[in-house]
């Protein structure tokens, strides 16, 4: 029995780990889940698995779930620190990183230093702190097991055992796929009317509203390729980006002798999900089996970056190194928030990360003080270029 704590478990990573948990209770029980607010749905989960620990960082939340689950014996906490707490509870092994955002870097860097098996769907903590972590997660034992669809799907395609690091494997390059989101065939110049209900409508994944608004600017495949160069030890002229609309392929693995390996699969979270979950065994995820007749075909082009310039942002911090990738990542989650909340344009999006990452040259990120200073300051110089904009158009 695996014991798992379940970290974002009210978001659609959490609600498609619950799923496949659901259907394999004699493997694997749920010790804690976390969340940041939803009182509503946090309860609903802790009465349907029971577990020991419960967290909303939100402290109203907790406050409210507290008073709900009075006397069903469950320990409700509360706080930021709460999350990498449950994140290293001795009586848990297995803890699925799913909480969006920087706001996942700290219990995700928690439970690798306590050795424990990590199922990371937090990309934001390679970008920000990518050497930090794989060094971390090999002094102290963790294993790593992606389950973004794209890293995932790399890590079945690369060889038994492999460990970062191409040449040793035979590995020539490394393809992530993108679907291209909703704008993919769009006229940019009709961009800037786009509203946060048209950019969160994916043609193919249930996603939430932060990582579809990425995958509408490409801003998401930014970020995998900045979580892939960490993950696998590829250098950025080993990695390649291709938009796939049907989202059938998930990413492929070119090798030494022409071999390319693909994986397949219908979008859908719940199969790298239960892949992790289980590896290096396979278990039933739920998922329908592909029927490539049905699908009838493949289609793949070459992203264009005028159309997405956060691709090609995401590609300049992998470049610089250092803290750029904490500062595009702060940027980006500053400027996303403000096009949600209805504060800024779609097309401002990316000029909001550029002007930030022109204020703020990457540094050395030595240690995580640093990485987080990046972080803290990316974020008001990108709060201070929208409202600089504001004041602009009110002019």
């Amino acid at each position: 029995m695996r014991r798992v704590a379940v970290l974002g478990s009210t978001g659609s990573i959490g609600v498609s780990t619950l799923d496949v948990l659901a259907r394999h209770r004699d493997r694997f029980v749920v010790a804690a889940l976390a969340a940041r607010s939803s009182v509503d749905r946090m309860e609903a989960q802790c009465r349907a698995w029971r577990p020991a620990r419960a967290v909303l960082v939100d402290p109203e939340a907790a406050a409210e779930l507290k008073r709900r689950l009075a006397g069903e014996g469950i320990e409700v906490l509360a706080g930021e620190g709460a999350l990498a707490e449950v994140a290293t509870l001795p009586e848990v092994d297995t803890v699925v990183a799913g909480v969006v955002g920087a706001a996942g870097l700290d219990s995700t860097l928690a439970a690798v230093a306590a050795g424990k098996r990590v199922l990371l769907a937090n990309k934001e903590a390679l970008v920000m702190a990518g050497p930090l972590l794989m060094e971390s997660a090999a002094r102290h034992g963790a294993t790593l097991l992606p389950i973004d669809s794209e890293h995932n799907a790399v890590f079945q395609c690369l060889p038994p055992g492999f460990r970062p690091g191409l040449e040793d494997a035979g590995v020539a390059r490394i393809t992530l796929t993108a679907s291209g989101g909703p704008f993919r065939e769009a006229d940019p110049a009709t961009l800037a009317g786009v509203t946060p209900e048209q950019a969160c409508a994916h043609p193919n994944w249930d996603m939430g509203p932060k990582i579809s608004v990425d995958s509408a600017t490409m801003m998401n495949k930014g970020l995998e390729l900045i979580e892939a160069h960490w993950l696998f030890g590829v250098p950025r002229e080993r990695l390649q980006v291709v938009i796939h609309p049907q989202s059938i392929v998930h990413s492929m693995v070119a090798y030494a002798d022409g071999s390319v390996l693909a994986q397949l699969g219908n979008p859908d979270m719940r199969t790298p999900i239960a892949h992790a979950l289980a590896w290096p065994e396979r278990i039933e995820a739920g998922v329908e089996p592909l029927d490539l007749v049905a699908v009838s075909r493949l289609d793949f082009e070459a992203p264009d970056l005028e159309r997405f310039p956060c691709l090609g942002l995401a590609y300049r911090a992998l470049e610089e190194g250092g803290t750029a990738g904490a500062v595009l990542n702060a940027a980006n989650e500053v400027a996303v928030d403000a096009f949600l909340a209805g504060r800024l344009g779609f097309p401002g999006i990316p000029e909001v990360i550029a002007r930030t990452m022109a204020r703020l040259p990457a540094r050395e990120a030595a240690d995580l003080e640093s990485i987080l200073e990046a972080d803290r300051r990316a974020r008001e110089v990108a709060r201070s270029v929208i409202a600089g904009s504001h004041e602009g158009e009110q002019r």
